[in-house]
């Protein structure tokens, strides 16, 4: 039995809704004006897209994204390695780059615990997390998860898995708004959340 062929244009607004909040309206959208009115912008987009494709990947250490075997953090000497940050996402390692509030290592889950939405702990890097942690000394860890349902049911498995470990463990001050993701909270607010932060053990 033969299969019905997708035409080009379904295809390519097929292919923009995998990215985050771009229903099939937006999409089409989308496709539209790329078609229309930026030829040559989709041409660099699909090289951009493919260069990082072939050339981006995971941090060995921290697991955020890099196109080395260590990203430029866990490469800089004047870091403190004994304290080590768990974020969610890359973006988190950015704000609080800018925030200037944390001068030691981080490490990147790449995603969060969502039984909704059927991310459970196999959506995280747990396993690359606990071999860091096997490898390298770390007198204290900072749980910097989202203050959103997600946030916190992330930072209980991660309290449970780190007990485990003799290091200290922390999180952020509930100073942030409840239901705040880190990429959207101001410099001074994330700031005093990380001086603020209180023991988890």
């Amino acid at each position: 039995m033969s299969t019905k062929q997708v035409d080009a244009f379904s295809r390519l607004t097929n292919a923009l809704k995998v990215l985050p909040n771009v229903g099939p309206k937006t999409a089409q959208r989308m496709a539209y004006e790329l078609l229309q009115h930026q030829r040559q912008g989709a041409e660099e987009l699909v090289e951009a897209i493919q260069a990082a494709l072939l050339q981006v990947q995971h941090c060995r250490l921290c697991n955020t994204f890099c196109e080395g075997e260590l990203c430029a953090i866990c490469s800089d000497e004047q870091r403190d390695t004994k304290r080590l940050m768990i974020v969610q996402m890359p973006v988190d390692v950015a704000s609080m780059e800018s925030a200037h509030c944390h001068d030691g290592m981080y490490f990147v889950l790449m995603g969060q615990v969502n039984p909704a939405q059927g991310a459970d702990l196999q959506a995280i890097a747990l396993d690359k997390l606990v071999t860091r942690l096997q490898h390298h000394e770390v007198d204290e860890i900072i749980i910097a998860t989202n203050f959103t349902a997600e946030g916190d049911a992330t930072a209980y498995v991660l309290a449970q898995l780190l007990a485990e470990f003799p290091a200290k463990v922390t999180r952020l001050a509930r100073g942030m708004p409840l239901g705040a993701e880190l990429e959207y909270i101001d410099a001074g607010t994330l700031a005093q959340a990380v001086y603020e932060r209180r023991n988890v053990k």
